[in-house]
């Protein structure tokens, strides 16, 4: 809960958001305002970057998942698999954030702004590792939902992608970029 009451400390209060007398509103919709309050190289703790990494790990697993069983039992080759795998991962992971932020009390269309600032990165980054750690590991795009290869591939692969991730929003949130433009909203 660091990284929340840094946030508190740092920003305005959601009440002051939600006022419209209060001139600042505004750069509250704008998921861009928060980029400016950086707080140096690697400031973040590991433990803000590891929570951010897992909870768009959840949204990227729920659609890689989806996505692989559905071209895997539809009988589909590697690549057309692979984007819907990719597609729905961006479409979970985004979802998770906007599902967040709308109860933060944010309209969709700055909710979705939010979310595109914050997750898209981290998004990109755990789909390469993902997606690279399957296409690597011999036979697992070949294996069907029946066999334990399909799914330790996949546990493996999130395993790399969070790996490779982490590091990445820890560097990001440390710059106010990032989750650090969710966190505000929490």
């Amino acid at each position: 809960m660091e990284h929340v009451e840094h946030f508190h400390r740092d920003h305005h209060d959601t009440a002051q958001h939600d006022d419209p007398h209060h001139h600042d509103t505004a750069q509250h919709d704008d998921p861009h305002h928060h980029q400016g309050h950086g707080r140096g190289a690697g400031s973040a703790s590991w433990g803000t970057a590891a929570l951010a990494t897992l909870h768009c790990l959840t949204g990227c697993a729920i659609g890689e998942i989806l996505g692989m069983a559905i071209g895997t039992a539809l009988g589909w080759h590697d690549a057309p698999t692979m984007v819907l795998a990719i597609a729905l991962a961006f479409v979970f992971g985004y979802a998770l954030t906007v599902r967040g932020v709308l109860r933060a009390g944010l309209g969709l269309r700055s909710a979705v702004r939010v979310a595109l600032a914050a997750d898209t990165v981290s998004i990109l980054f755990m789909e390469i590792a993902d997606n690279g750690t399957i296409l690597l590991l011999p036979g697992a795009m070949e294996a069907t939902l029946s066999d334990a290869l399909f799914w330790v591939a996949l546990a493996l692969a999130f395993a790399v992608a969070f790996l490779v991730t982490a590091p990445v929003n820890k560097w990001m949130i440390g710059r106010g970029k990032g989750h650090a433009v969710v966190h505000h909203y929490h």
